[in-house]
């Protein structure tokens, strides 16, 4: 036998023993693909295949056609809704993300110092994070009202300020449904802060005191940086979520008064459930899905590549 066989000989059996004890990943992960191609990729392409129809929830004959995107997507009140949800979207992720680092360096300096009433807004902010989206319109329709027992404007009574129409000003309505969300999203950007902020180095930190750094040179120097990859991640998931808000809206306002407050996600439900129009609700779901996947991956473009050096 060739002395070159003979030394390949072991090598061979070796990889076929290796092979009969590594069996393919095929079978442990095919009940995964199964599930995600049963309830996430076909609804998905369902979806895609419903835009060139003419489906309505009311049974008619269906048929292929691209006059349901055109129509859809040339409606003129389709330009207004979609300023309205640039407003909520972006008044909503800016303020969510301030006051959730805001909350978070909070807590953390009360930690260190260990002060009484960290644990208490830790777990005030995660309140409103649990309460369902239905229910939180209700609550804030109610300090809203602005009848004498409104919860808000019996404040600013008592201060001497004119009561305010939260819910009835074309002006206002807005701000007091970015406000609502603005409450409830909170908690989701203070975890991912807080949980940001723990893994930053202490000795950044005591280098900087060191050299004479305030505490507002290290928040812009040390901390900021250090959570940029948490601030963009943060940004993408709440993005992605406000622009799918409907449910609170829908309880406060109902997208009124007007259209002053119907977002997208709203005005989809609308066109759904209240004209019967499954093909236009599903090209607005392309719709909405487009601008997620746009606005996804402009945020991905600043996050860090690789490994700090």
């Amino acid at each position: 036998m060739d002395a070159s066989i003979a030394a390949r000989g072991p090598q061979r059996i070796g990889r076929k023993a290796a092979g009969r004890h590594s069996p393919s990943p095929l079978p442990w992960l095919m009940p995964l693909i199964l599930v995600l191609g049963v309830f996430y990729l076909y609804p998905l392409l369902d979806v895609f295949r419903f835009a060139f129809t003419n489906v309505s929830l009311l049974g008619t004959d269906e048929e292929y056609t691209l006059q349901t995107i055109v129509t859809t997507l040339s409606k003129p009140e389709l330009l207004q809704i979609l300023w309205v949800t640039f407003v909520f979207t972006a008044s909503s992720v800016v303020v969510q993300q301030f006051f959730g680092l805001f909350i978070a360096l909070i807590v953390l300096h009360s930690e260190k110092r260990r002060l009484f009433g960290s644990t208490i807004v830790r777990t005030t902010a995660l309140v409103a994070w649990v309460v369902p989206g239905i229910a939180g319109g209700i609550i804030w329709k109610m300090l809203f009202n602005e009848a004498p027992f409104g919860g808000l404007n019996s404040l600013l009574r008592l201060i001497g300020v004119p009561a305010v129409q939260w819910l009835s000003d074309p002006h206002m309505v807005m701000w007091s449904v970015v406000i609502s969300n603005v409450w409830r999203g909170t908690a989701f950007s203070m975890v991912v802060m807080y949980a940001a902020s723990k893994a930053i180095d202490p000795v950044l930190y005591e280098a900087a005191e060191v050299d004479g750094a305030n505490p507002w040179q290290r928040l812009i120097y040390i901390t900021l940086p250090q959570l940029r990859t948490a601030i963009l991640v943060n940004m993408i998931l709440i993005t992605i979520q406000t622009l799918n808000t409907f449910d609170a809206i829908i309880s406060l306002t109902g997208g009124g008064p007007g259209r002053a407050t119907e977002v997208l996600s709203l005005y989809t439900f609308n066109v759904v459930f209240r004209n019967y129009d499954l093909a236009a609700g599903a090209v607005l779901s392309i719709l909405m899905l487009t601008i997620s996947l746009g606005l996804a991956l402009v945020y991905a473009r600043f996050l860090p590549r690789g490994e700090p050096t």
